[in-house]
């Protein structure tokens, strides 16, 4: 039996097979929902766009190209290269540009901020892709029976309410049903065109790249505008290379090769020769070319690929934000595992109570999937040129690739995103501007958490006292030693953690054994378990304690303990095991650092952050906690 690969891991052929179903259900919803409302904003008359059947070839052929250049030859054969140890996705991109770069140095900097914006853009996609995706599915009733047009919004609203209800559950029973629903769906997009593709095969002309040039030459500025509505094809394209690391590139090539591309082709010209037959069909080309007796039963499979679609973008929002709090972009929040088994599955109640208030107020505001659709491409369109520029760092200096052909190859790409920004970049007035909006903001908010962090860690370590002769001195004139384990958690293991000189002051004891133990995050997804500790003996019992996770994985201590007795022979007795953590009040003041009201906004963020307990897993009966204040 033939054997491919996905990430490290090797598997049989049948296993691939198996994957590449799973990543249908998982990474193409998004892209797979576009047919339902790209060519219907690409004609909207708010364009201006005459119509003629030379504007539905011109269109086509631009969908076409679009769908070509960004998602075959962009994604697909260049930027999934660029994998952090099989990951993808923009923090992983970063992460992995950030190798290159002198730590502290302003390019470095930029790098850092670029990856951060376009995380914060990836945001504004999730708030508005369930939103239109849904929106857009349920419209569909109102073809097929208009008196029902007041109960779209409604509909729509107890679907999206009804899937964040559910996040808490997880998804691994349903998830095995998304790979056969989106396989059914595809289907059903390539025979749907096929069907109205016969009734006028000279649509397949616009496969001729002449068609798009020579619509963009004779409407040229209305075709800029176009292009604002082409890139909705796009949407979801860079879930492609965020969802890398749980399927592996060859199973991701292998769908979008030989299933996605070629049914959303054919759905696409198919919309397009039934336009050329039935110009009418203009106000709505998807479910205007399908035939009436499958009319209803297309708008609940759209209805359920759009939940898929919204589903996937909602789990990838967790994930982000797990990556980012590993990171150091985000305070600590309550991070829920829903599945035993696969390790990625996981629920955030902050960000999902969150995401259902955004999601529900931009239904209700914008009411209709055409007004939502000006909101869409400024985020797709931003993570795309961000993607580019980091990729090109990427090629040049972590693979060393020829600079004229990194050049060439990032100038074109370059010039394609940058088209379809500035496009979207029209639409602000019209709805662009809240993810603009919600973009800065949570731009804004991550900074201030990271740059609060550094000036905060930058304080502890200028007013700590240095760990190795503080042990020293403690050792040869030791207070009370009592039994047991003592494990003070730190963020740097040279200075003296403050729950330590808080514990000696007021209890004037030392246990018999200490660890002082700071857990790291690196710059990688996965840290192997022969790597992740290092330990070292400073004498009288004093030992200090490093452990590594990747930012894909799950702090915990529990993995500590395990580890250090197999590794080190230290075991541990939860029972007898005390874990010292500083609690830590931030007071604003007029010291150097930040301006006082992102002081005070970093302290609210620092307050409300989840504990450490919480965080790493620490059972709550064994912490003990020691506050103390810190000026910034």
């Amino acid at each position: 039996m033939s054997n491919t690969q996905t990430g490290n891991a090797p598997f049989s052929s049948a296993r691939f097979h198996v994957i590449t179903l799973a990543a249908l259900g998982v990474v193409f919803g998004d892209i797979g929902t576009s047919p339902l409302y790209a060519l219907k904003e690409s004609f909207s008359p708010d364009h201006g766009i005459p119509f003629s059947p030379a504007s539905v070839m011109g269109i086509i052929s631009m969908l076409f190209w679009s769908i070509m250049v960004v998602v075959t030859l962009k994604y697909i054969y260049f930027v999934m290269r660029a994998d952090n140890n099989g990951e993808g996705g923009v923090l992983a991109l970063m992460a992995l540009a950030l190798r290159t770069a002198k730590s502290g140095s302003r390019w470095a900097h930029f790098l850092m901020m670029l990856g951060v914006f376009g995380a914060c853009m990836f945001y504004g996609d999730v708030v508005i892709t369930p939103a239109i995706s849904v929106l857009s599915a349920v419209e569909g009733i109102e073809i097929a029976t208009p008196a029902f047009a007041h109960f779209v919004v409604p509909i729509t609203l107890l679907i999206l309410i009804g899937l964040f209800l559910i996040q808490k559950h997880g998804t691994s029973v349903v998830g095995k049903l998304f790979g056969p629903v989106m396989f059914f769906w595809f289907i059903s997009l390539g025979l749907l065109g096929l069907f109205n593709i016969v009734k006028a095969p000279a649509i397949l002309a616009a496969i001729n790249p002449y068609y798009a040039v020579a619509f963009m030459v004779e409407h040229a500025k209305l075709a800029f505008v176009v292009l604002g509505s082409v890139v909705l094809v796009l949407t979801g394209v860079e879930a492609l290379y965020a969802d890398m690391g749980h399927f592996g590139i060859r199973p991701i090539r292998f769908a979008w090769l030989y299933t996605v591309m070629p049914c959303l082709m054919l759905c696409y010209f198919g919309q397009g020769a039934n336009l050329l037959v039935n110009p009418a069909a203009v106000s709505n080309p998807f479910y205007l070319m399908v035939p009436d007796v499958l009319l209803i039963p297309m708008v609940v499979l759209s209805t359920l690929a759009t939940v898929i679609a919204s589903q996937a973008v909602i789990s990838g929002a967790f994930s982000l934000t797990s990556q980012a709090i590993l990171l150091g972009f985000v305070p600590r929040m309550r991070i829920l595992h829903t599945s035993e088994d696969e390790r990625g599955q996981i629920y955030v109640p902050v960000i999902n109570w969150m995401l259902l208030i955004l999601v529900v107020a931009v239904v209700v505001a914008f009411k209709k999937s055409d007004n939502l659709a000006a909101a869409y491409g400024v985020a797709v369109t931003a993570t795309m040129l961000i993607t580019t520029i980091l990729a090109a760092v990427v090629m040049r200096n972590v693979w060393k690739w020829n600079p004229y052909l990194v050049a060439l190859l990032i100038s074109f790409l370059f010039i394609v995103d940058f088209g379809f920004f500035a496009a979207n970049l029209m639409k602000i007035p019209d709805g662009g501007w809240f993810t603009v909006m919600l973009g800065v903001i949570l731009f804004f908010l991550l900074i201030t958490w990271y740059s609060g962090r550094m000036l905060l860690r930058a304080r502890t370590k200028d007013e700590g006292i240095p760990l190795e002769p503080f042990i020293e001195g403690l050792l040869a004139h030791p207070p009370y030693r009592v039994e047991g384990t003592a494990v003070f958690l730190t963020g740097n293991v040279e200075t003296v953690p403050v729950a330590m000189l808080h514990n000696l002051k007021h209890n004037r004891i030392l246990h018999k054994r200490v660890f002082f133990l700071k857990i790291s995050v690196w710059d990688v997804p996965y840290v192997a378990d022969d790597k992740r500790l290092t330990l070292k003996e400073m004498g009288g019992n004093v030992f200090q304690l490093r452990a590594a996770f990747g930012f894909k994985e799950d702090p915990d201590v529990h993995t500590v303990m395990t580890l250090c007795n197999t590794q080190f022979g230290q075991e541990f007795d939860l029972m007898d095991t005390s874990f010292f953590l500083a609690r830590d009040t931030i007071v604003p003041s007029k010291l150097p650092g930040m301006w006082e009201w992102r002081e005070k906004l970093f302290a609210w963020m620092y307050a409300n952050a989840a504990k450490p307990s919480d965080f790493f897993h620490i059972p709550v009966n064994r912490v003990v906690e020691l506050g103390t204040k810190v000026e910034m």
